[in-house]
C-alpha cells in the first residue's frame, strides 16, 4: 500500500469530519501539497452541499463519528455502487445529530406542556371561584404615592376566598403587608402579601380554623417582628360584608 493511497481511501472521511483530530491534522497538511487530493474533496464537498445541514452540532461520543463512517464504507462493492462514501458517512452523523436534537426538543416540549397544563389548572380552579363567587369585595389602597386595590370573591360551596391584591409597592424596611380576616369575635391573621407594582398578587384562602362566622377582611402593615393576633400597624384596607 502506498503512503498516498490512506489519503485517497480517507477523502470521503475527512469531508464527512470522521478523522481524530491528528489524523484530520494530518490530511490538511497533506492537501496543500497535493493538487488531486485537494481536487477531489472538493468535488465531494459539492456533491453533499445539498444536505440538510441545519441541524445545530452535536458532540457524539468519541470515535462514534470514525466507526460509523468505517461500518458504512466497510460494506459490500454493491453498496459503494448505490451509495457514495461520502454522502453515506455524512447520512449517518446527520442521523445521529438528528436523533440528539430530537431527544432534547422533545424532553423541552414535555417540559412545557407539564408548566401550561399546571398554569391551565390553576386558571380553571380561579374561573371556578369567580364563576360560583357568591360576593364580591372591593376596596382601594394607597401607599405611598401608588393606588391600588384588594379585591375578594367569595366562593360559598368550598369556603375559599380568592384574594386579588394590585398596585402596592413594596413594603417599607422592616415591615410586611399582612391580611386579616373579620370574625365575630377578632381579628384572625393570615397570609403575608407580597408588594409590587407591575404584578398582581394571587391567593387562593380557606376559612379560618375558628367557630366565629366571617364577616370581611383587612390588609395593614405590621413590623415583621409582630407576630401578635391583633393588628398594631396601619390599616390600608377593611371590607366586611
Amino acid at each position: 500500500m502506498k503512503a498516498h493511497d490512506w489519503y485517497v481511501e480517507n477523502r470521503p472521511a475527512f469531508v464527512a469530519r470522521s478523522l481524530e483530530r491528528a489524523e484530520e491534522r494530518t490530511f490538511i497538511d497533506h492537501l496543500v501539497r497535493c493538487e488531486e487530493c485537494t481536487r477531489e474533496v472538493a468535488r465531494l464537498e459539492r456533491d453533499l452541499a445539498w444536505l440538510p445541514m441545519g441541524v445545530a452540532p452535536v458532540a457524539p461520543a468519541p470515535g462514534l463519528p470514525r466507526r460509523m463512517a468505517s461500518r458504512i464504507l466497510d460494506r459490500p462493492s454493491r453498496w459503494r455502487y448505490a451509495i457514495p462514501y461520502g454522502l453515506a458517512a455524512a447520512m449517518a452523523l446527520l442521523a445521529i445529530g438528528l436523533s440528539v436534537r430530537g431527544r432534547a426538543e422533545r424532553a423541552s416540549m414535555e417540559s412545557q406542556l407539564a408548566t401550561r397544563d399546571q398554569r391551565l389548572a390553576a386558571l380553571q380552579d380561579t374561573l371556578s371561584i369567580v364563576q360560583r363567587a357568591q360576593q364580591i369585595l372591593q376596596a382601594k389602597i394607597s401607599m405611598n404615592g401608588h393606588d391600588g386595590g384588594l379585591v375578594i370573591f367569595q366562593e360559598p360551596v368550598s369556603h375559599r376566598w380568592y384574594v386579588v391584591v394590585h398596585g402596592l409597592p413594596p413594603a417599607p424596611t422592616g415591615n410586611v403587608y399582612q391580611f386579616w380576616f373579620i370574625t365575630t369575635s377578632g381579628m384572625v391573621r393570615s397570609v403575608e402579601v407580597r408588594g409590587d407594582p407591575e404584578r398582581p398578587a394571587f391567593m387562593t384562602l380557606p376559612m379560618p380554623p375558628v367557630a366565629a362566622p366571617v364577616m370581611g377582611a383587612a390588609l395593614t402593615v405590621e413590623p415583621v417582628v409582630n407576630r401578635s393576633t391583633e393588628p398594631r400597624g396601619p390599616m390600608l384596607a377593611h371590607v366586611t360584608f
